[in-house]
């Protein structure tokens, strides 16, 4: 036998840039992003108005049956770097229909030019807006995907700390809870979306250099004992099926009513690509979940 029959192991990327591709650097994918947004399908009889916070974008998507004292703020996925897209805004849009409220998106800062806790500076800071405007806690629910769901249960814990009211109930969409797992994440795998070099590159920008186990940052490692109820969504075959299943668990343990669902097959946020029955099946679940708990709260 003849030849180089050594195996080439792919090099980690070093930067997101890289990771993006030379053509393509980071400012550019973002404006590409926002260039989809502005053309984004809604559903039908959904206006959108855009609500400034302080130096905070945010944008309302309000259907036209939506009743005005429930607000549904939702977080974008995007590894805490990356905008949301209009993916995203169909997502949420459609989870504000089933539900017959008004959402929320909130275009929170992103790294790494702004790591932790920029982002949960900037959700904290809409949602104790909201409660001054008006809106009792009872009457708000949160939910968010990917690294979205991450600051979702953040939010909740730093609002706790607080002393803050809480939300009646939050939903977490394929959640990334644990930001110090990544060497272990790589060893499970790739589902269809998520690489584990996308997922290593991405949490360094955002924890940049500090503890990843700071609960805030990675919240199954934090005290979740009075939190709202939560559900919880994840793929089968996804990277972050553990984070959704380790957070069950610590969040059971601590008190918290949870409902867990893993749809076989499925990837990370497969309910973006809203025509599959799995996300509309998925995002009735969760609809219903919230429903159920702004109206008990009554």
């Amino acid at each position: 036998m003849t030849g180089n029959t050594s195996l080439t192991v792919p090099r980690r990327p070093r930067s997101i840039t890289e990771l993006l591709g030379t053509e393509l650097s980071l400012p550019e994918a973002r404006s590409m992003i926002e260039r989809a947004r502005r053309i984004s399908r809604l559903p039908p009889g959904t206006r959108r108005e855009v609500w400034h916070v302080g130096g905070i974008r945010c944008e309302w998507l309000i259907p036209d049956q939506a009743d005005s004292s429930w607000v549904l703020v939702y977080l974008h996925g995007g590894g805490f770097v990356l905008g949301r897209t209009a993916l995203h805004v169909g997502l949420a849009a459609t989870l504000g229909h089933l539900c017959a409220a008004r959402v929320l998106l909130i275009d929170y800062r992103l790294a790494p030019e702004h790591p932790f806790p920029a982002a949960l500076d900037d959700v904290t800071l809409v949602y104790r807006t909201l409660l001054a405007a008006g809106w009792g806690a009872h009457r708000i629910t949160i939910a968010g995907d990917s690294a979205g769901g991450n600051l979702t249960l953040a939010t909740l814990l730093r609002l706790r700390d607080a002393g803050s009211p809480l939300p009646a109930a939050a939903a977490c969409l394929s959640p990334v809870v644990d930001l110090a797992d990544s060497a272990e994440r790589s060893r499970r795998g790739r589902d269809r979306w998520l690489r584990p070099e996308v997922v290593t590159l991405f949490h360094e920008a955002y924890v940049k250099g500090q503890d990843p186990r700071h609960p805030l940052i990675s919240p199954v490692y934090g005290d979740l004992r009075g939190l709202p109820p939560l559900v919880i969504h994840a793929g089968g075959e996804e990277l972050l099926r553990d984070d959704a299943e380790r957070l069950a668990t610590a969040a059971r343990a601590a008190g918290v009513p949870v409902e867990l669902a893993i749809y076989p097959g499925m990837w990370h946020v497969w309910q973006l690509s809203l025509e599959r029955p799995e996300a509309q099946e998925s995002l009735r679940t969760i609809a219903q979940f919230l429903r159920q708990h702004v109206w008990a709260a009554v």
